[in-house]
C-alpha cells in the first residue's frame, strides 16, 4: 500500500459505502494511519491509497505520539456546515502543492466508527478543514478543484508536472495504465 499520486484514477473514484468491519479492513486501516505519519499528514481517505471504500483516518495533531487524537471513521457525510474561511491547504496526494481554499469554518458530521455505531459530532477550524478535506476525497473531489481562479493559474505548472510524472511511470511500466487501475477498482468494490 502507498499514497497515490495525481492524476491516479482512484483520486477520481467516488468511494462505496463500507459494508462490513472484519480483519481485512482494520488491517488496511493500519497501513493508512503509517503511511498518514510517514508523510506528515493529518488525514488520509481511502482513495488516496487506491481502496475504493468511503474510510478515513485523521488525527489532527499529526502526532504520532498522540494515539488518542486518532479517529478512523466509515462512510461519513457532513450534516451542517456554518460560516466559511480561507486557509492554506495541502494534499498528500499533491507533495509539496499549497494554496488558499475556502471551506466551511465548523461541520456537524455523520459517520460510522470501527463497533458499527453511528457518531455525530460538530467541529470548527482546522479539524473542520481536515474532514471536509477527506470527505472530498471519498467523493472523487480533490483540493484542487476547489480552488479559486488565481490559485488555479499559479498551480497550474505544478499540477501539469504530476500530471507528466504519472504518465511517464505509466510508460515505463511502474504504474499501470488507467484502465487497468479501474479493473483493479471494481473488483475491490465486488468483495466490499
Amino acid at each position: 500500500m502507498k499514497i497515490v499520486h495525481y492524476p491516479h484514477p482512484a483520486l477520481r473514484h467516488p468511494a462505496k459505502p463500507v459494508s462490513s468491519i472484519d480483519k481485512e479492513l482494520n488491517i488496511q486501516i493500519g497501513y493508512m494511519m503509517e503511511l498518514m505519519y510517514e508523510a506528515k499528514g493529518l488525514g488520509l481517505a481511502a482513495p488516496q491509497v487506491a481502496l475504493p471504500f468511503q474510510l478515513l483516518v485523521m488525527n489532527v495533531t499529526g502526532d504520532p505520539s498522540k494515539p488518542e487524537c486518532e479517529e478512523v471513521y466509515l462512510n461519513p457525510v457532513i450534516v451542517e456546515r456554518r460560516g466559511t474561511v480561507d486557509d492554506e491547504e495541502g494534499c498528500l496526494s499533491f507533495p509539496g502543492l499549497y494554496q488558499k481554499i475556502r471551506r466551511a469554518k465548523a461541520v456537524k458530521i455523520q459517520a460510522y466508527n470501527l463497533k458499527g455505531q453511528q457518531v455525530e459530532k460538530t467541529v470548527s477550524d482546522l479539524e473542520a478543514r481536515a474532514w471536509q478535506h477527506e470527505i472530498d476525497h471519498l467523493n472523487g473531489i480533490l483540493f484542487i478543484d476547489k480552488m479559486g481562479t488565481l490559485a488555479k493559474l499559479t498551480s497550474r505548472p505544478t499540477v501539469k508536472k504530476f500530471e507528466q510524472t504519472f504518465r511517464q511511470a505509466q510508460e515505463q511500466g511502474e504504474i499501470p495504465q488507467d484502465v487497468e487501475i479501474e479493473k483493479v477498482l471494481a473488483a475491490l468494490e465486488s468483495h466490499a
